[in-house]
């Protein structure tokens, strides 16, 4: 009987938003997450995990918190017959950042979360793509009448409404049908990296809806339009201009700098900046960003 054994990594879905595109850090010419051993030595896991990062990248590491771990069955590394098995786990964290140049041993490179999932974002409308890959999925499901209902469900078909959160879940049933490393239908990454980076922009998603984390991406002094673009690129849908700014006044999360921006192209407009005793005081009160469609 082959003994079981244990191998444990961390590993870091970290996320910055750059001209109005979210991106994350990768190594590997962009196929895989950074990730690396776990070292008894260290404190405490987000400490092992910072100290890793930092020198497998060179890119300090801002607002962490843990992910998720990964430990299904179907991680293990089995080296043959009679051989030990090992049980591969990673622990998952995210992190956010505001991007500049990595220049650490993994070669680091930052890419848009996009090129992974393209058919998650919806700023411009429903993206063609979406058409070809459900027709797939429509023809995977056949007449199996739970698959066509998690099908409509999940990518907003037959009068459903797309749901920007349930990232996860539509990548989970995409592999379900083998179509995930059909080629126009995103990016591939190594292992189960493009999993790990789905639940990654899953957590994020439904975190701005009840905390106003995106403030962690912001420059120190940002206008309106900067606040409401990122907030859409995080969520991957177009967001409604006047309840966005009516919510933001309504639940004082900002104050104007008394300085003004010239580099909208038209007007100058007011800059503000986000009050760090709102905002810490937010998850008690359960402040948050407007969340308004158009």
């Amino acid at each position: 009987m082959s003994e079981s054994l244990a191998y444990a990594e961390l590993i870091a879905v970290l996320v910055a938003v750059t001209d109005n595109e979210p991106r994350v850090m990768t190594i590997d010419a962009g196929e895989a997450l950074p990730s690396g051993p776990f070292e008894t030595s260290h404190r405490t896991l987000q400490s092992g995990l910072r100290a890793w990062v930092e020198s497998q990248t060179g890119h300090p590491v801002g607002y962490l918190e843990q992910l998720y771990t990964f430990a299904d069955r179907d991680r293990a590394l089995d080296a043959g017959a009679g051989a030990a098995q090992t049980r591969h786990i990673s622990i998952g964290y995210l992190g956010l950042v505001r991007e500049q140049v990595a220049l650490g041993a993994g070669r680091p490179e930052w890419h848009s979360w996009y090129e992974y999932f393209p058919w998650e974002d919806h700023r411009e409308g429903r993206p063609d793509l979406l058409a070809a890959l459900s027709e797939r999925l429509l023809d995977w499901a056949g007449d199996h009448e739970v698959r066509r209902q998690r099908v409509d469900f999940l990518f907003g078909l037959n009068g459903q409404l797309w749901n920007e959160d349930l990232v996860l879940q539509r990548y989970e049933l995409i592999y379900e049908a083998a179509l995930e490393k059909e080629v126009g239908f995103g990016r591939q990454m190594a292992s189960d990296h493009r999993r790990i980076l789905a639940t990654g922009i899953t957590r994020l998603r439904a975190k701005i809806k009840y905390y106003p984390v995106v403030f962690e991406l912001m420059p120190d002094s940002f206008t309106l339009l900067d606040l409401q673009r990122m907030t859409e690129a995080l969520a991957g849908v177009r967001l409604h201009k006047s309840n966005f700014r009516r919510q933001i006044d309504q639940q004082n999360l900002i104050e104007e700098t008394g300085e003004m921006s010239s580099e909208t192209g038209g007007r100058p407009a007011k800059l503000f900046r986000y009050r760090p005793a709102v905002v810490e005081a937010s998850s008690l009160s359960g402040a948050r960003l407007p969340y308004s469609r158009h």
